[in-house]
């Protein structure tokens, strides 16, 4: 394999897209998202910049479809060398005691569950040498982010435990702090804000990987 790869979940917006075009000059880009017309948008712009991109319009809490698309990368690349982990689900804000039940499953679905499964399927292709990228959000233990932070915090204990596991062997794993970003998510629960003031996902997701190539150990941030 001579072409570098990156699978990027979560692709279709906010700094997951920023992420793939960042990137697209230097790998051949695996887009994964639900949104079809959203990936066709930024597989556009990927190649407006001379990119490549290969679009998978899949869901990630469904393991059939993220067991087929693993191998059919295995298929055709044997391996990848990096997997950014973007994908989130942001249920509305609400006091602890008054959750929804479907967004509080769904919010382990999409954030929790998902996300182990997905170690499972992409570590073999990233192998010793490839990264992973996970992105924390604190909001672990704020008043009415119980269902967001809670899930949210539990992917990225999942990813620290991953990264603590994998320190001597491979994959690297690492956990990025974005700063807040102007997104569709951070609108729904801050939607008075000042959105000139927030990073924008493209210009924060070349920052992000500015900083990955300075990080030292995995897992530190």
């Amino acid at each position: 394999m001579t072409q570098k790869i990156a699978l990027i979940t979560g692709a279709s917006r906010g700094l997951g897209a920023g992420l793939a075009e960042a990137l697209c000059q230097s790998h051949h880009i695996v887009a994964v998202a639900r949104t079809t017309g959203a990936l066709e948008e930024l597989d556009d712009r990927i190649q407006a910049a001379g990119g490549q991109a290969t679009l998978a319009p899949m869901d990630i809490t469904n393991p059939d479809a993220m067991a087929q698309l693993c191998r059919s990368i295995y298929d055709r690349w044997g391996a990848i060398d990096l997997w950014a982990h973007a994908a989130v689900h942001a249920p509305p804000l609400s006091p602890a005691q008054f959750i929804d039940a479907k967004d509080w499953d769904k919010s382990v679905n999409i954030n929790v569950t998902a996300t182990g499964r997905l170690i499972t399927y992409v570590s073999p292709l990233l192998g010793e040498d490839g990264t992973a990228l996970f992105f924390e959000d604190a909001r672990g233990g704020q008043k009415f982010f119980g269902a967001y932070g809670a899930t949210k915090s539990a992917q990225i204990d999942l990813a620290r435990s991953w990264a603590a596991e994998t320190a001597a062997t491979g994959p690297k794993v690492h956990i990025l702090h974005p700063k807040p970003l102007a997104t569709a998510n951070r609108a729904r629960f801050f939607p008075g804000e000042d959105r000139d003031a927030l990073a924008k996902p493209a210009e924060e997701a070349k920052r992000l990987l500015a900083e990955l190539g300075d990080l030292g150990d995995p897992g530190v941030a």
